[in-house]
């Protein structure tokens, strides 16, 4: 066994779909090539975007594929109080600050600046202080994060300029609930995870997980960005879209399509001996970590 502690952290809004399958198939190959141990997480951060019971149907859909983690899974709604004591951090060290902002807000104090994504570039309005109004929401201050740069083991050199492109970014949200960027953060910190496999589409995530890791001085893992499986129209394959459940009628089957999203070959009957083959196949085709 070594040192290798990787993760899959799916979000409960329904069952699994091609797409994920696809994440937790590399996430589970990459630990065992590495001889380390997997573990799942269930985002659940998102209470209102959840659907009671598809945590435990995604549990049961990973076992019928002999995905099967190292340890108990975790939920982040349990872990608030871990959260907030980051937070707490981040304030007391003068990173973290209260934002009045609401979106039409930031547009309007952008003017005619681009988009990123379809998110707003946040301009620091309440960074110097919220000038009487109330705090709906918390952010980090990106000040001084120049440029971000790290090596995907997929995608290679990978850089950011956070505060231009990004800007101070939300660690708790104006309706109360935690933000992806903190929880995420936090869990991978206390869970020890030092390889994070996820879909591509999560890459333009990953300068603003390294600055919070940072800040708070904690260990930054590797990352590696798989392929993204696109639906018809040519989006990412996703709940949002209507991506369908996955048919698990014939689990080996399903995981031959993951593994074809990946460029991976194992050849097998039986399901335990397919997976060992695909480990093997994962060694030789991903540098190890």
């Amino acid at each position: 066994m070594t040192g290798y502690v990787g993760r899959f952290a799916p979000s409960p809004t329904g069952p699994l779909h091609a797409g994920s399958l696809v994440a937790a198939l590399a996430s589970w190959l990459d630990a065992k090539a590495s001889q380390g141990r997997w573990l799942v997480r269930i985002e659940d951060v998102d209470g209102p975007r959840c659907v009671a019971g598809a945590d435990q149907l995604i549990l049961q859909q990973l076992a019928r594929c002999g995905l099967h983690a190292d340890d108990e899974p975790v939920w982040q709604s349990q872990r608030g109080a871990l959260y907030q004591q980051a937070l707490e951090r981040l304030q007391a060290a003068g990173l973290a600050y209260g934002c009045a902002c609401t979106r039409a807000d930031i547009a309007r104090a952008l003017g005619s600046e681009p988009q990123r994504h379809g998110e707003l570039v946040y301009p620091g309005t309440c960074r110097a202080g919220l000038n009487g109004r109330a705090a709906r929401a918390w952010r980090l201050s990106t000040q001084g994060s120049g440029r971000i740069e790290w090596t995907d083991r997929r995608l290679g050199p990978q850089r950011q300029d956070l505060e231009r492109e990004v800007g101070d970014f939300v660690l708790k949200r104006a309706d109360g609930l935690w933000a992806y960027q903190l929880a995420v953060v936090m869990d991978d910190a206390l869970q020890g995870i030092t390889d994070i496999v996820r879909g591509e589409d999560l890459a333009d995530n990953t300068p603003r997980q390294i600055w919070l890791q940072r800040q708070l001085g904690l260990p930054l893992p590797r990352y590696l960005h798989t392929p993204l499986v696109l639906g018809e129209n040519g989006e990412k394959l996703s709940k949002q879209n209507g991506a369908k459940a996955l048919d698990l009628s014939d689990p080996l089957a399903a995981l031959r399509q993951a593994a074809c999203a990946l460029g991976l070959h194992a050849d097998a009957r039986h399901l335990p001996d397919w997976l060992a083959a695909a480990v093997q196949a994962w060694r030789g085709m991903m540098p190890a970590s």
